[in-house]
């Protein structure tokens, strides 16, 4: 089945939902909720202004820095809670208290901390994302059957070696799977953080569209916008998990 042919289903859906958006506005008559021609102009009206790159930026900024952050602290330390045991023993019932608190519950905590500006959000998408990274990479650690490590230790391969070439391919995948909660869930945190602590990104533009004048068209716009971002960011992270080293498990087969 083509590409194409699999996204027919899809665009059939969506033009479905569009029509009875449409259909919906014009039956009730309503002057503030928009209709979705002037949705489009909304959005072209931000484009010719260029706010909409600006905060675009800001917002992808923000989530870049984050999430880069929370990489390069959840996936070594994910490697070492799965590979030693006493530091799982240890780390994982702190994590596991922490990971379902919600996000948008450290805004108080982070504008505490960092006052208003990027760090605080910077911090709540490291916080948000972190712990999906931990905990994928730790369980990606423990999944992998211990007879191939130690068949690896019977051969004499040193336990560097073992980690490097065995344990780190095999969770790659699970890393990967980390990696893509974490983004999606930075992407809703930063869009929180916005509306309540900057003036600049995506989520500020839905709030400053709502107070200036009620500028619903705006605000659905943006809300489209982000949608399709966080669709592009998903697509991004699953293309990822179609390298042969990301497949590669036990075995590698060309």
């Amino acid at each position: 089945m083509s590409h194409l042919t699999r996204a027919l289903p899809s665009v059939a859906v969506l033009a479905l939902v569009i029509a009875v958006w449409w259909l919906a506005v014009a039956a009730s008559g309503s002057v503030i909720f928009p209709a979705p021609w002037q949705v489009v102009t909304g959005a072209v009206e931000l484009i010719e202004d260029g706010s909409l790159w600006q905060h675009i930026g800001a917002s992808l900024l923000r989530v870049g820095a984050g999430f880069l952050l929370a990489v390069l602290v959840g996936v070594p330390l994910g490697l070492w809670m799965g590979w030693v045991r006493p530091a799982y023993d240890t780390l994982n019932p702190i994590f596991q208290m922490l990971r379902p608190i919600s996000p948008i519950a450290w805004i108080p905590i982070a504008i505490l901390w960092f006052g208003v500006g990027d760090a605080s959000p910077i911090y709540l998408i490291f916080i948000s994302s972190v712990f999906p990274m931990v905990v994928q990479t730790t369980v990606g650690v423990h999944t992998i059957e211990q007879r191939y490590l130690r068949a690896a230790e019977n051969f004499g391969v040193s336990r560097t070696t073992l980690f490097s070439q065995v344990v780190f391919p095999a969770v790659l995948p699970q890393i990967i799977t980390g990696m893509r909660i974490g983004l999606g869930v930075a992407w809703l945190v930063v869009v929180a953080a916005e509306m309540i602590a900057l003036r600049s990104g995506l989520g500020y533009l839905i709030i400053d569209s709502r107070n200036a004048g009620n500028r619903y068209d705006l605000v659905i716009a943006a809300m489209i916008i982000i949608g399709l971002i966080g669709l592009l960011l998903d697509f991004a992270m699953r293309f990822l998990e179609g390298f042969k080293l990301v497949r590669w498990r036990y075995a590698h087969q060309d």
